[in-house]
């Protein structure tokens, strides 16, 4: 589904990313993790063909990012850190309104909304406006409004940022229902919410990729002796604590 081959982003004299190399397949859920400026927010807009690349090649579903743009902007669904949402309007002519500049045929365009409205539950608020619903609520429209045009890869940054326990619980379970639809990458600080959704995990460190690996295997669970196995943060602190980012 993505093939990244050496990717590198300059601005200025300040090289964010590093001969960024990976490949995610189809259907796979992928946490994307790093800290503050290590690059995750720069890789993601190359991904999304908001920003170009310096240097390297960059294929989502066998199309260049670069020659293709255009096309593959309508394969992907992006959920930013704070969704995009006209807090005035419904939650059903949102949705409507972002089907449309999507794209999607005239003639589907009430089959689509009516879809997303099941998929993310929401079809209880669909004619309240977005302004009156809980943050929970907003999240779960962000994401209908990502997956409206039914992309192929969804990107996700920091999706259940301020969730209460039980709005956190609900949205983690959406995410898990799109797998079967799609490939997903996640992108969060809240580690144990990666351990809860992904299968596979990708560690940035100063716009090189340090990690790339199964989450069963980073997390030793195949290990017989229980004191060996890690959680996510142990593990994301270790990695830091050996490049010298974090005191011992």
């Amino acid at each position: 589904m993505i093939t990244s081959k050496n990717i590198t982003k300059y601005f200025g004299s300040f090289q964010a990313l590093k001969d960024v190399s990976f490949q995610i397949n189809k259907g796979e859920i992928v946490g994307f993790l790093g800290q503050n400026g290590a690059g995750k927010t720069t890789l993601m807009r190359i991904l999304t063909s908001y920003l170009p690349a310096s240097s390297g090649s960059m294929m989502i579903d066998g199309q260049d990012i670069i020659r293709n743009s255009l096309s593959i902007r309508k394969k992907i669904g992006y959920l930013p850190e704070t969704p995009p949402l006209y807090i005035d309007m419904t939650v059903r002519d949102y949705l409507k309104f972002a089907a449309e500049i999507k794209d999607v045929p005239r003639h589907r365009l009430n089959l689509q909304v009516d879809k997303v409205l099941e998929e993310c539950e929401l079809a209880a608020v669909k004619a309240k406006t977005i302004r009156t619903l809980s943050k929970g609520y907003k999240q779960r429209v962000g994401i209908a409004q990502a997956i409206i045009h039914e992309p192929r890869l969804l990107i996700l940054d920091e999706p259940t940022n301020g969730l209460d326990p039980i709005q956190n619980l609900q949205v983690r379970k959406l995410i898990k229902n799109l797998k079967d639809e799609r490939t997903v990458i996640l992108s969060t600080h809240i580690l144990s919410e990666i351990e809860q959704i992904a299968k596979r995990v990708l560690i940035i460190r100063s716009g090189q990729i340090i990690v790339d690996d199964d989450l069963d295997v980073i997390l030793g669970k195949n290990q017989k002796d229980p004191s060996k196995r890690l959680s996510l943060e142990e593990f994301f602190v270790k990695c830091h604590i050996k490049n010298g980012d974090v005191d011992e």
